[in-house]
């Protein structure tokens, strides 16, 4: 027999190989023994028998004194000879019976099919059809009267499947209603992420905005302060200059004299001397003019600290820390504000 054949024929393993051990005389899962046919068929050991002895009429059993018989293999219709001990002679197919085996106990542990009735383990021709409530297991009626169960209480299969099924028809259905409740609280969240975002952004602009403003008073009073500053520097440094050159004019002035001075007292006749007259002066008696110039002059003067530029500092302390106390407006500051919009709404 070509399992493998057979395997790869199939779409499903499992169906293809159940298949392949399929009893050709009674149309079901071989049952132990298994015997193996010259022409390498396999049969259950009671269906060859049951050929053999159809064949064979006249051969009763082991002890007979018939020597043998024969019959034909049903899947090819080769003749088979057998012995006195008849089937009993023939070979039993040990891998095709592990097969099985391997078989029930992959199909035990997969979930049934729709439809499909289980059988009891313990008793492999027995339905389950009762319900321990002791073990909270259901099983079979042997099971119940002979087997493990048969000192436990039990109940109808039907009975505890109509409960059970209520019962957990009505927790799907607040199960349902309470995933329902679960969505839609997960929107709401999610909503409320959403909103929470769209704020979070449209704060931010605001608070942006107000310190942008901000910003641009206080640039445009320091442009301000800067041209009062620039406009004082201006008119004092106008004024320091137009005194410098009236005393380097004086300073000019003096020196021609002491020039004149000098020249007048190298002369040694009072007549010459007297006739000294200082160059690019007025014609005047030098003595006196030099004796006035002498005198010094008395042209203004700046008075003391008129560089000091202090009156125009300005304190900031006061607006730093103020804008180091700058927070949020609380929400007790906001209901209170609202509650006053109301009252002078309702005055």
């Amino acid at each position: 027999m070509d399992f493998q054949a057979g395997i790869l024929q199939d779409g499903s393993p499992m169906e293809s190989l159940e298949k392949q051990l399929i009893c050709p005389i009674c149309l079901e899962m071989f049952s132990k023994p298994v015997v193996i046919l010259p022409c390498q068929h396999n049969l259950c050991r009671k269906c060859a028998n049951d050929v053999f002895q159809a064949a064979n009429p006249y051969w009763q059993s082991r002890g007979s004194v018939i020597s043998g018989g024969r019959f034909r293999c049903p899947s090819c219709r080769h003749e088979v000879l057998l012995d006195r001990h008849g089937v009993y002679g023939l070979q039993r197919n040990l891998l095709v019976e592990n097969i099985i085996d391997i078989y029930k106990q992959e199909c035990s542990s997969r979930p049934l099919k729709k439809g499909e009735h289980p059988m009891c383990k313990e008793h492999e021709d027995e339905r389950i059809n009762i319900y321990c409530v002791t073990c909270e297991v259901p099983t079979c009626s042997m099971c119940k009267v002979f087997g493990a169960h048969k000192d436990c209480e039990v109940a109808p299969l039907q009975t505890v499947f109509q409960g059970q099924k209520t019962e957990l028809n009505n927790c799907i259905s607040m199960l349902v209603a309470g995933n329902d409740r679960i969505q839609t609280i997960i929107s709401q969240l999610e909503d409320s992420c959403r909103s929470t975002e769209e704020n979070s952004e449209a704060a931010k602009r605001e608070l942006c905005a107000r310190f942008d403003a901000l910003a641009a008073v206080l640039e445009e009073k320091k442009s301000e302060l800067l041209e009062r500053i620039t406009h004082e520097q201006g008119d004092k440094t106008s004024f320091v200059q137009g005194l410098i050159c009236r005393y380097k004019e004086q300073l000019e002035k003096s020196s021609r004299l002491v020039e004149t001075a000098i020249q007048a007292m190298e002369e040694t006749g009072g007549a010459a001397f007297l006739m000294v007259r200082p160059p690019n002066l007025p014609p005047s008696p030098p003595v006196p003019t030099i004796v006035e110039a002498s005198k010094g002059g008395r042209l203004e003067k700046i008075e003391h600290g008129y560089e000091n530029m202090d009156a125009f500092s300005v304190s900031l302390e006061h607006l730093a820390e103020a804008v180091r106390a700058l927070d949020f407006d609380s929400a007790e500051e906001d209901e209170e504000y609202f509650d006053g919009e109301e009252e002078e709404a309702e005055e």
